[in-house]
């Protein structure tokens, strides 16, 4: 029956994963994995977290299901944090799902089912599970230039330019804040120019909010989103949890929907309902409830956003640090990009051969292309790293 099936393309990111494990060297050092680390190494778990989850242990009275939807307050409360007040509430639903992936997959079902020609526009690049996710969904890619690695800076130009010839109920996918692979955003006047470009062409934008808190801060991370929210008539938004909550492992994510009218978003969430059954039948419920205690209780969210505020300022610490190694050792000046972009992510543009060096010669994990998660750059490891990194791409 199962003879046919073919092996699957190993996950570069789990695969890198294996080989850190199996390497015995005692200064070896992990880049790969988008997920924070303390100063110790460790992936901590917020004191935030530690006390809602102390809460609900206490007050739970029942693992019954939640529903479809799965929870309700949280699902207010997501959208309240992405949102604010940007969007009349009438004309935006918010539904619980199994981490962001969960969201950008539900999301583009959704979109399948409605506009099944519809192609997403990516940028380029962009997060590696965008374009297999959106493709299992049934629907068709193209993309638009984003960055260029020589330069290290947004090809704003060729963006504007291709995205000029979008066609109206095509879908653009944005990164909310911190993009991965780059660590290189939009600024406020790219997000204008674009809500303008949305509303005279017709296409809907898709905004990826993963990182929301670890750029410039919880609010300004969002304002971009935000502006285009209240201004556009149909928008897409897919939140995570798992960095800003450190939920990684609860698998917490909101899919967020914007529709030209309170009619028309019922529509919305009767299809988001519907293949949330037809998936996981209903979410999982102790992500989102922490999250829902979190950001219910003003004294709580006070205490998890003064975290938040400590994660983001450890992550540019950790780029400054690399990138004043970077000069010293270079005596160049090629290299403050790194202290200049925000959130997990820079990536040098390394080649294959590059890669394998960094891991075979100096114990240096880093993903294809030279992507780097410096939320996971300990001090005592930015001068190695360096040197490291300049072997590879000066010889």
């Amino acid at each position: 029956m199962f003879e046919n099936l073919k092996p699957s393309k190993p996950d570069p990111i789990l695969a890198i994963m294996g080989l850190y494990r199996e390497d015995k060297r005692a200064d070896k050092m992990d880049f790969g994995v988008g997920v924070f680390k303390d100063l110790s190494g460790n992936t901590p778990v917020p004191k935030a977290v530690k006390e809602a989850e102390r809460r609900l242990l206490e007050q739970q009275t029942s693992k019954a299901y939640v529903g479809m939807a799965g929870d309700l307050a949280y699902n207010e409360a997501i959208k309240r944090l992405t949102l604010a007040e940007a969007a009349p509430g009438d004309r935006c639903v918010s539904l619980q799902t199994p981490g962001g992936s969960g969201s950008i997959r539900l999301l583009g079902e959704v979109i399948q089912g409605s506009a099944p020609s519809a192609q997403v526009w990516l940028p380029t690049p962009t997060w590696p599970n965008h374009g297999p996710t959106l493709s299992a969904a049934g629907l068709t890619m193209a993309s638009y230039p984003y960055f260029d690695f020589a330069s290290q800076s947004l090809l704003k130009a060729q963006m504007f330019d291709t995205l000029a010839k979008v066609p109206a109920g095509d879908i653009v996918l944005l990164h909310g804040c911190c993009h991965n692979p780059t660590g290189a955003d939009l600024d406020m006047a790219d997000w204008q120019r674009l809500t303008d470009m949305a509303l005279s062409q017709g296409f809907v934008p898709f905004v990826d909010i993963a990182y929301q808190g670890f750029g410039q801060g919880l609010e300004e991370d969002a304002a971009g989103l935000r502006y285009m929210a209240s201004r556009v008539p149909e928008m897409l938004i897919s939140a995570s949890c798992s960095k800003n909550f450190g939920l990684y492992r609860d698998r917490i994510g909101a899919a967020i929907m914007i529709g030209k009218s309170a009619e028309a978003t019922q529509a919305m969430r009767g299809a988001l309902l519907a293949r949330t059954r037809l998936s996981v039948s209903m979410p999982p419920a102790h992500g989102a409830e922490v999250v829902r205690e979190i950001l219910n209780d003003p004294a709580l969210e006070q205490g998890w956003r003064a975290e938040v505020d400590a994660m983001r300022r450890q992550i540019q610490s950790a780029r400054q640090s690399l990138a004043d190694q970077m000069r010293s050792l270079s005596n160049s000046d090629r290299f403050d990009f790194i202290a200049q972009q925000r959130g997990m992510f820079s990536t040098l543009g390394l080649s294959d051969a590059q890669v394998e060096r960094l891991r075979d010669d100096f114990a240096i994990y880093v993903v294809g292309g030279g992507r780097m998660n410096l939320a996971g750059l300990r001090p005592d490891q930015a001068a190695p790293l360096a040197r490291g990194l300049l072997a590879v791409m000066e010889d």
